[in-house]
């Protein structure tokens, strides 16, 4: 049994790396497709296509028995959503930095004061009285 262990260890590395480069390009296709739905027209059509073109690369690969081919695929993902993440970075910049904001105002308009309390049990009213 140890025998047979070792004669598939080879094989079971690479079935475990086919799966995890399997798994990594379907996550990084739903995260990547996610933040380009989100901001999308925050970049260059030219650039906007690149990454839809990676994507739809990675895509036709992922479900091959080629680890290597879907590793190069991934990367290319992940260098074409870097164009993304500059663009956002580049606006956030652009805008002043503070996206979230740090007024104390709620989105509907109300203003929000902050104010500390001491929270009083029951049992604490009875022993004080």
């Amino acid at each position: 049994m140890v025998k047979d262990a070792e004669a598939n260890a080879d094989a079971d590395k690479q079935r475990r790396a086919l799966a995890e480069a399997r798994n990594n390009a379907e996550a990084l296709v739903h995260q990547t497709e996610k933040q380009l739905e989100e901001f999308g027209e925050k970049v260059s059509a030219e650039d906007k296509s690149s990454i839809e073109t990676a994507i739809s690369e990675l895509k036709e690969v992922k479900d091959g028995e080629d680890v290597e081919a879907i590793q190069q695929k991934t990367q290319a993902v992940l260098q074409a959503a870097m164009k993304l993440g500059e663009a956002m970075y580049a606006q956030q910049q652009a805008s002043g930095g503070d996206e979230g904001g740090s007024d104390d105002t709620t989105p509907d308009g109300d203003d929000v004061v902050d104010a500390e309390f001491t929270e009083v049990d029951g049992d604490d009213k009875k022993k004080s009285a």
